[in-house]
């Protein structure tokens, strides 16, 4: 018999922020169904950190679905009374266009939803969005922007070089689910994280660690992207995802952000606390033909005013994320 906290389909399972999702939510009491896109034979070596989570044996199920297939959410969302939609197409090495793989995105985005309104159980959705959302709005002021900014995605085809079709497929896919919430009458509060930074569960570093930990590996090439930028701990965007759930008020949008910091002080941090590492120096930042990167401020007060608080800082981020590659022999 489930106990009294429900069952909750998170999507795109087998990712590093739904894979700290669902072992928070086995922590706090909930049954939880995981979605993955393949179930075959190598499933049990591609998801064993998810199957060894503690609680997993007794409350955690795995079922195949696939955002090219929407109508493979109905058999895991049939019961719950949540469902947290991280899945999102990361197709960005294949032949798929921006249009493609936001026209996937879009669609699959809205047969979850969908099959939260055929339930008839799901009492609210919780869609990870990201800060790119946000942010590439084209405004040329400094002020700090909340959840009221959208990015322009005739601005993002313009003028963003670099993942364009991530931060395009993003906007639209929010925009596409907010919607349909409102239309349907379903609950729908949306998340936009900004750099998810720490450790993983699975074997491998995601690339969005990967990046923010150049320093660490030495890819100088990236130093552009860290000019200024946002950093949230991934137990905290996890434990946010769940508080959002569980407050009865949460509405809308909310920016997932902890701290932001220069690249002048990461750096300063970094090759002090390792200097093992031997990190290159920033003055490559200061080469001629370099475009740095200059992300605006966010405000994370909405969800602040929520009662969350944050639990890690840059350095905890950092710490836990360096440890965590020893542990898998990547560093």
């Amino acid at each position: 018999m489930e106990m009294e906290k429900g069952r909750i389909c998170v999507t795109g399972g087998a990712g590093f922020v739904a894979s700290w999702i669902i072992k928070r939510l086995l922590e706090d009491g909930y049954f939880v169904n995981a979605t993955v896109r393949l179930l075959d034979s190598g499933l049990k070596e591609d998801v064993s950190y998810l199957i060894s989570l503690p609680q997993a044996s007794e409350r955690l199920k795995i079922f195949e679905a696939d955002l090219n297939k929407p109508e493979s959410f109905d058999a895991p969302i049939k019961g719950c009374t949540g469902v947290f939609h991280v899945a999102h197409p990361m197709d960005s090495g294949s032949n798929d266009s921006v249009e493609d793989v936001t026209e996937k995105s879009v669609r699959g985005g809205l047969g979850v939803l969908q099959a939260c309104v055929d339930s008839k159980t799901v009492k609210k959705v919780v869609y990870t969005s990201s800060m790119t959302a946000v942010m590439f709005s084209g405004k040329t002021d400094t002020k700090v922007l909340d959840e009221e900014s959208w990015s322009d995605v005739d601005y993002v085809r313009a003028h963003v070089k670099f993942g364009a079709w991530y931060h395009i497929s993003k906007t639209l896919t929010e925009k596409a689910i907010i919607e349909f919430g409102e239309k349907e009458g379903l609950d729908v509060v949306t998340i936009q994280p900004t750099f998810v930074h720490g450790p993983f569960l699975g074997p491998r570093c995601p690339k969005s660690v990967r990046d923010v930990m150049a320093m660490i590996f030495g890819d100088t090439h990236l130093y552009a992207m860290l000019w200024r930028a946002p950093f949230v701990h991934v137990d905290d965007v996890a434990s946010a995802h769940i508080h959002l759930f569980e407050h009865p008020t949460a509405k809308g949008r909310y920016i997932c952000s902890k701290t932001e910091v220069p690249i002048e002080e990461l750096y300063k941090l970094l090759s002090t606390k390792y200097p093992e590492y031997n990190i290159p120096n920033i003055d490559i930042l200061n080469s001629e033909g370099v475009e740095k990167v200059i992300f605006p401020s966010v405000s994370s007060e909405k969800l602040l005013g929520t009662g969350f608080q944050f639990k890690y800082g840059i350095e905890e981020m950092f710490d836990d994320a360096i440890e965590c590659c020893k542990r898998n022999n990547i560093l």
